[in-house]
């Protein structure tokens, strides 16, 4: 094996020592080869208790800090609301019974009622009508009373022409029997018809049909106004469009899809809970329509903010900042 040439080995001694003597230049109050560190009055001495007081001091103020953004993270979390059912409002609770929510008195309306007792008040909102009114299959209150007592009429027992050879006890037992039966059947179809004995799917399409009602600008342009113009639009050069006149309920704007999403949204979170976690299928698909609902309303956040229709999807619905910022995870 060849032994390496001695004018390598001189080379690199030289090399060393240069290296050496610019480091000690360059850092007079530093050795060469040991680490930077406290001189040696500083250093901790030999079985020193790290039960000191400065030492727990300083423990308790990392403590104190982690706490304190342990809090601040669970007020913006609060802040922010569930990503998935957001906050609870009368409209969001009235979707499990597909029926609107009932009108509450508030106390001034009440002594006010006590001290003036009028026959002559004026009626409930039709938005808080009673259970009776709001029936299934597209059906009207007016439409089924009409057609039971037509139904009615046509079931009579026949009164003969000839009352000579009329048995009144049996005519009286025929047209007694009628009127049970009648009941019996108007109750039957009252049951059928009503929406507290609807299945899941009926009530999802009673929710969609009130929620069109609701946030469908047919309705909402009288009394809801848009967001005000930019200064672009007003000292713009392009004349305006016209816009095309609506036909028929407003089923297409941004509220209206949230709606929808939201009842849908609610049924899939409600059927997940419990004994379906382990559903993969309905998981994808609650996950698919909450992505769907926060572009929609990140959109109408960019369109409409601080615009009424906006401040009122936003209390009707109960939905928060997290259902359209951030990241939103199904678990």
């Amino acid at each position: 094996m060849a032994s390496r040439p001695s004018y390598q080995w001189a080379i690199r001694s030289l090399r060393d020592s240069v290296q050496a003597s610019v480091y000690r230049w360059r850092n007079p109050h530093r050795t060469l080869h040991a680490s930077p560190g406290r001189p040696e009055s500083q250093r901790k001495p030999r079985g020193f208790s790290e039960d000191s007081y400065a030492y727990q001091h300083a423990r308790q103020r990392v403590a104190a800090n982690v706490a304190r953004k342990g809090e601040l993270r669970e007020q913006r979390a609060a802040a922010l609301g569930d990503p998935v059912r957001g906050v609870r409002t009368p409209f969001i609770e009235s979707l499990s019974s597909a029926l609107p929510p009932q009108a509450t008195t508030t106390d001034e309306e009440l002594a006010n009622a006590k001290s003036s007792p009028s026959p002559e008040q004026p009626s409930p909102s039709p938005a808080f009508a009673a259970d009776e009114d709001h029936l299934n299959y597209y059906l009207t209150k007016p439409e089924l009373e009409e057609n039971l007592e037509y139904s009615r009429i046509l079931s009579e027992p026949l009164i003969s022409v000839n009352r000579e050879n009329v048995d009144p006890v049996k005519e009286a037992t025929a047209a007694k029997a009628h009127e049970v039966g009648h009941q019996n059947a108007y109750e039957a179809v009252s049951r059928i018809v009503s929406l507290a004995n609807a299945n899941n799917k009926e009530r999802t399409r009673a929710n969609v049909q009130r929620i069109i009602d609701t946030f469908g600008r047919h309705n909402t342009d009288s009394h809801l106004k848009p967001k005000a113009p930019s200064l672009q639009s007003m000292y713009s050069t392009v004349a305006e469009q016209t816009p095309t006149p609506r036909a028929g309920p407003d089923t297409g704007s941004s509220e209206v899809q949230i709606g929808i999403l939201t009842a849908k949204i609610r049924v899939l979170a409600e059927r997940y809970e419990g004994a379906n976690r382990n559903d993969k299928v309905n998981k994808r698909n609650l996950r698919l329509l909450l992505h769907r609902r926060q572009k929609l309303l990140k959109y109408m956040h960019k369109k409409e903010r601080g615009s009424q229709r906006w401040y009122h999807m936003i209390e009707k619905l109960g939905l928060t900042e997290a259902t359209w910022k951030g990241q939103i995870a199904v678990k």
